[in-house]
């Protein structure tokens, strides 16, 4: 369900390519998150006048907010190669040692999905970041033996949805840490304008506004909604977003001007006319929407305990007022314990 909703913040197959061509390659060019671009501007150039590697790095925040983006950002602020990899992909010790022994000094190595590291590769990160050598188990039984081999000095940048899930020692392994925050109105408005004028789309100021309110504060759902309102425009309209189109486009995909689709609708709902409002497990609510635990956690419930329409609470979730009243109804007194 999740792979195909248009406002799912997680990266789709088709997200990938158009991503890559709208994707900012310096700091100034990168739009939003003002505290963390004037710390990196900051550290990268210390680290560029002493002529060390930089610190490692750990980006944290919901899907779809640009931490592989601003890990490609920094490689690029500090003109070494970058070299992309997961989590679950490192599946061998051999595997994460051979792309380590490959980078060259200051290098960065991007790991997405950090947290899904299997302990195993994770101790033989630890030596390797902290002390810049590998720990290699050579032989197995009583004749083995640990062989000590250098890397150069390289930059580890790590992304997660899920810091909870990252272990203490890998956790305290990064010298520089950073939340992305949801992003203002304002700055989803630039990047659909910048997005716009990358692709060759013309639109107004005032549809460019309506598709930020509706992105959900992610650029990566401002693009995709932008990519799917460009269609529209180009079949019905000659190409030109108005806000007439952007609006009947808009209507056509389901998105409503919460940044809702059905898929929000019916979360809310099930809490609201099958619990009572809640409070209610997460566990329940999966099963009774039929839906991946997971995906509820990660993907469908931070943006709606933003804004206000959700509460995660020790009980479970509770359905706010806000949300009552966004479906014109009245919210049940909440003298009860949660």
């Amino acid at each position: 369900m999740s792979d195909d909703r248009i406002l799912t913040a997680a990266r789709a197959d088709e997200d990938v390519q158009y991503e890559a061509g709208l994707r900012p390659r310096t700091l100034d060019e990168y739009i939003g998150q003002d505290r963390i671009r004037e710390n990196l501007h900051v550290s990268i150039a210390a680290a560029r006048q002493r002529g060390e590697a930089l610190d490692h790095v750990l980006l944290y925040g919901p899907p779809g907010l640009g931490k592989t983006t601003l890990a490609y950002v920094i490689a690029n602020e500090l003109g070494v190669a970058i070299r992309a990899t997961a989590g679950p992909v490192i599946e061998r010790a051999g595997d994460l040692a051979a792309m380590l022994t490959n980078l060259q000094a200051r290098e960065a190595l991007f790991i997405d999905e950090v947290h899904r590291m299997s302990p195993a590769i994770e101790e033989i990160l630890y030596p390797a970041m902290e002390d810049y050598e590998l720990d290699i188990m050579i032989g197995q039984g009583p004749s083995a033996r640990s062989v000590k081999v250098p890397v150069h000095r390289f930059t580890l940048i790590g992304a997660t949805t899920r810091t909870g899930l990252l272990t203490s020692p890998l956790r305290a392994r990064f010298g520089i840490v950073h939340r992305l925050d949801y992003y203002t109105e304002d700055d989803i408005r630039e990047i659909v304008q910048r997005s716009a004028r990358i692709v060759g789309v013309p639109i107004d100021l005032d549809a460019a506004v309506e598709i930020a309110r509706r992105s959900r504060g992610t650029p990566r759902v401002a693009n995709r909604l932008l990519r799917r309102v460009r269609d529209y425009a180009q079949v019905r309209a000659g190409g030109h977003i108005t806000l007439d189109v952007a609006l009947q486009a808009l209507r056509l995909l389901e998105v409503d001007e919460q940044g809702f689709d059905e898929v929000d609708r019916r979360l809310l709902r099930t809490i609201i006319e099958k619990f009572g409002g809640g409070p209610v497990g997460v566990g329940s609510l999966a099963a009774a929407m039929s839906e991946e635990r997971d995906a509820i956690e990660d993907i469908y419930e931070p943006f709606l305990i933003q804004i206000g329409f959700l509460d995660r609470t020790p009980r479970g979730r509770v359905a706010t007022a806000r949300a009552y009243e966004y479906f014109g109804l009245a919210a049940p007194g909440r003298d009860r314990l949660w």
